[in-house]
């Protein structure tokens, strides 16, 4: 909460000094954000990647490993999906969204177990890996969008059926014609489902254990090489569900990108805000969601640019940090107050 809040003092100053107006700002952003049925709508949508590339994440760092590969991981599961959708689209409706949300799901999970295997085999750096498949799958993706999906002189694939798509008439109905789909459930299941895992399964356990110290959960009769395996391919399951739903609820297509989507970098901002708590990740989720909804208000209603919304968050970002800066140096020994030897012999 003081990361937060200290966020948001950085961005009030940063106004100030520049001649807008804070407080408004800040209404703006908060009535862009929650302040109708329509903005609530897109707000919540927001956040179902959010919490599900955030969820990806939190599941590698229980196991020790900082997965940077969620842009990658969510931009193959929303690439699975849309295939699947496409081939096979005379599929019952039913079945048709549940095996695009599974193609999805199982291709991130595939590509991030490629960094699992060579961590757990290798030794080879999860941070480096992962940062290397995401360009690679970028510009697979690229490629098959344009060779195999796009018409002729088209950087898009067709649109997906009707009946594969998650945002229906009846949620559009009550939320103002928003973007709101009903992947907003799936989203908070899973965060059911991971606290579960965590809390009462063995494989959590053992992924936690892990986390904490590799040597001593082998010496226990962990296997370690299958838990860091498992754990990659979890956290990568999560976030290519995350591209599945906005593939099928928001996006209804996917184009030819240039850049990697933002999303899986805000996720791990997401999770690191909620310091990996599941049910927190819901809450972070919301923050970063409403910030991001809400900003594009505010150069709607003023003259102030809608960037210092990412001032904002880059803020909380540093701030939250800044705990896990002083946690490591402090585990590290490097904040150890040097004990003074005093008259007496005593310690001082």
């Amino acid at each position: 909460m003081i990361s937060v809040l200290a966020g948001f003092i950085v961005g009030a100053i940063l106004m100030l000094i520049f001649g807008y107006d804070p407080i408004q700002n800040y209404q703006n952003l908060l009535k862009g954000s929650l302040g109708g049925i329509y903005s609530i709508g897109e707000t919540l949508r927001n956040m179902i990647s959010l919490i599900l590339t955030a969820l990806g994440f939190a599941v590698a760092s229980k196991a020790g490993f900082f997965n940077i590969g969620g842009p990658g991981q969510y931009l193959i599961g929303w690439f699975g999906a849309i295939v699947f959708t496409l081939k096979f689209s005379h599929l019952p409706a039913v079945i048709l969204i549940i095996g695009a949300l599974l193609c999805g799901a199982l291709a991130g999970g595939l590509w991030s177990m490629i960094a699992g295997v060579l961590r757990a085999y290798f030794g080879t750096s999860e941070v480096i890996t992962t940062i290397m498949l995401n360009y690679i799958i970028l510009y697979l993706v690229n490629f098959a969008v344009k060779s195999w999906l796009a018409s002729k002189g088209s950087d898009s694939s067709p649109n997906i059926t009707t009946k594969a798509n998650l945002n229906t008439p009846f949620l559009q109905h009550i939320t103002d014609n928003s973007t709101f789909n009903w992947g907003f459930f799936i989203a908070l299941a899973v965060v059911g489902l991971v606290w579960f895992y965590f809390k009462k399964t063995k494989s959590g356990f053992e992924i936690q254990a892990v986390g904490l110290n590799e040597s001593a959960s082998q010496y226990a009769g962990v296997n370690v090489k299958r838990t860091i395996i498992i754990a990659m391919l979890i956290s990568g399951l999560l976030a290519g569900l995350g591209g599945a739903i906005d593939g099928l609820g928001n996006f209804e297509n996917i184009s030819v990108s240039n850049n990697l989507p933002n999303v899986g970098y805000n996720g791990m901002a997401v999770a690191l805000l909620a310091a990996g708590n599941p049910i927190g990740i819901i809450f972070s989720a919301l923050l970063f969601s409403a910030l991001q909804i809400g900003g594009l208000s505010i150069s709607v209603y003023s003259n102030t640019p809608s960037e210092i919304v990412d001032i904002v968050i880059a803020s909380i970002i540093f701030f939250v940090g800044i705990k896990y800066a002083f946690e490591l140096m402090t585990k590290k020994g490097w904040l150890k107050r040097k004990n003074k030897v005093v008259k007496g012999g005593a310690e001082k």
